[in-house]
């Protein structure tokens, strides 16, 4: 149950964090994307369909994703702050940052 309640508060975090995308980018005059397809296209994050992990290789595999989107984040941030001189969206990406790191380092203390 322990895992259930860490895994939903993570979906939850992730739920926000899409809607507030969508609204940067709408505030940045351009449309949003909206189909799975497209999602699945532009994801640096791939599925592995038909694969039932163990509790621990499940752990692993959300930990390895965060540190996959940290590290993307972390360059699209400088790309905002160098290339676009866009510094609303370098601090709400930085804020996106934060949360990945802190459910990084929480994934890593259940798997210690």
């Amino acid at each position: 149950m322990e895992l259930h309640r860490l895994f939903e508060s993570q979906y939850k975090q992730l739920e926000e964090s899409i809607d507030e995308i969508a609204e940067r980018i709408g505030k940045l005059g351009e449309k949003t994307i909206g189909t799975l397809a497209e999602y699945s296209k532009l994801s640096v994050i791939k599925e592995s369909p038909g694969i039932y992990s163990s509790s621990k290789d499940t752990l692993l595999e959300l930990l390895n994703d965060h540190e996959t989107i940290i590290v993307q984040l972390r360059r699209d941030i400088e790309d905002c702050a160098e290339k676009h001189k866009d510094a609303g969206t370098t601090d709400f990406l930085t804020a996106l940052l934060k949360q990945h790191e802190t459910n990084a380092w929480i994934l890593r203390r259940y798997l210690d």
